[in-house]
């Protein structure tokens, strides 16, 4: 199996948004060509709902702990989709108290 990391900037999903859907997804559709990008250079996936995290994990919390230095999403954090490793996913996953 495959683990991604998956984030929207504030003004593209709301932080009240997302404050609703905080939690863990399942890929249904792979890539498919996004709608919204006129320079055909943008994909996108569809993802549903699975598990609910008790407590958000912040962007900031993840950037102040020393284990998730080598994360893309320390290292290239306008990134919106990243891949995660297992180990790492599992430690945002129990930050999370799912």
């Amino acid at each position: 199996m495959k683990y991604w990391l998956l984030k929207s900037e504030p003004n593209v999903w709301s932080i009240d948004q997302q404050k609703k859907i905080v939690g863990i997804v399942k890929v249904i559709k792979e890539h498919f060509k996004d709608k919204l990008d006129k320079t055909n250079k943008f994909v996108s996936v569809m993802v549903r709902g699975e598990n609910e995290l008790l407590k958000p994990v912040s962007l900031k919390k993840i950037k102040n702990d020393k284990f998730f230095k080598q994360l893309a999403l320390v290292k290239q954090s306008r990134l919106s989709v990243m891949p995660i490793d297992y180990k790492s996913w599992k430690i945002i996953y129990n930050m999370g108290k799912v």
